[in-house]
């Protein structure tokens, strides 16, 4: 199957901020359970185990990458149902990411957000968040979960060439 990769790429003034979206028919309440929730997080992203609160950090577990690693994510901000704010760190260093989610006529859209210091290699990040967001949308509707195939290195380019929005 062809992907069509959606990331947009943003100045801000510390640095800049790699947004992809996705909608879903579905009540805001049942998204964020989804980005919330570990055994819906265990269906696209993988589990995770903690004490979830803001300033706490947890430990998820990247059930889909090499090995499944285990991975701190401290919650910068936890605003249910419409924000949560995250700080990962693992082997590739400490990425700063938001997943927003807003609803309107029975439609939520996510805006997910990672705040880049450097648009460095973000040809190998971008690929990586459309396969994710893709994994949740497959986890939510049912079909197939995509391969990371599908995604690298065919939207290298793609995010290599971004430009500002």
């Amino acid at each position: 199957m062809t992907r069509t990769p959606n990331g947009q790429l943003f100045r801000t003034d510390s640095g800049d901020d790699l947004v992809l979206t996705r909608t879903f028919r579905a009540p805001v309440a049942d998204v964020w359970a989804s980005l919330t929730e570990p055994e819906r997080t265990a269906r696209w992203f993988g589990p995770w185990k903690g004490d979830a609160a803001p300033g706490r950090t947890i430990q998820v577990q990247t059930v889909f990458e090499e090995g499944e690693p285990w991975m701190d994510a401290r919650i910068d901000a936890c605003e249910p149902p419409h924000r949560l704010a995250l700080s990962t760190t693992d082997a590739a260093g400490t990425w700063h990411m938001e997943l927003l989610l807003s609803e309107a006529g029975g439609v939520t859209e996510l805006r997910f957000v990672h705040h880049l210091a450097t648009t460095d290699g973000i040809g190998d990040v971008g690929p990586g968040w459309e396969y994710y967001l893709d994994q949740l949308v497959a986890s939510r509707d049912g079909s197939p979960l995509p391969t990371f195939g599908e995604y690298y290195p065919a939207m290298k380019a793609y995010y290599d060439g971004l430009p500002h929005a």
